[in-house]
């Protein structure tokens, strides 16, 4: 018989609480990583920028592009009507 899962004793809001409060100590880990002088390869530099960087400012929009055959009636309506088959 398998073994039953195990339940978590933290909570998803406890879970977020606890790995929010390293926040300070990690940035200051990032950032000594980005201003390492020796020692630290120039990827693993770039990597913490990068996330430093997302981090305070936010990750950019990614554009993104989506073909659509026909007007937009016709797709909304093709989309309306398979929807409507699968009820």
């Amino acid at each position: 018989m398998p073994e039953a899962k195990k339940k978590s004793v933290f909570t998803d809001a406890h879970l977020k609480s606890l790995c929010r409060s390293y926040t300070e100590a990690n940035i200051r880990k990032l950032a000594g990583f980005a201003n390492a002088v020796d020692g630290v390869e120039p990827e693993t530099q770039m990597r913490a920028i990068g996330m430093l960087l997302d981090r305070g400012w936010g990750k950019p929009n990614q554009p993104a592009e989506h073909k659509v055959e026909g007007s937009i009636d016709v797709v909304i309506r093709d989309l309306m009507a398979e929807k409507a088959k699968k009820k």
